[in-house]
């Protein structure tokens, strides 16, 4: 496991720990969710552009409504 060092404004490091709090979680297993997040968003949207070039137009869009339905849009 690594350690990594943010800064942050003070505002938004309150900030993030008053949702952790509300989320009863830890700040670091907050960030770590967020990363988690974030990476999950970024290796569809990777999969999604490799799919569309392809031009395998079926696939794409039934991968667009998974993202519709993991995020509610």
């Amino acid at each position: 496991m690594s350690t990594l060092t943010v800064r942050l404004p003070d505002d938004k490091h309150n900030r993030l720990k008053a949702l952790a709090a509300h989320k009863k979680l830890s700040l670091n297993k907050l960030i770590e969710e967020l990363t988690t997040q974030a990476i999950a968003e970024f290796d569809t949207e990777v999969r999604f552009k490799a799919i569309a070039a392809t031009g395998e137009k079926k696939r794409g869009l039934e991968l667009l409504d998974k993202l519709d339905s993991h995020f509610g849009s």
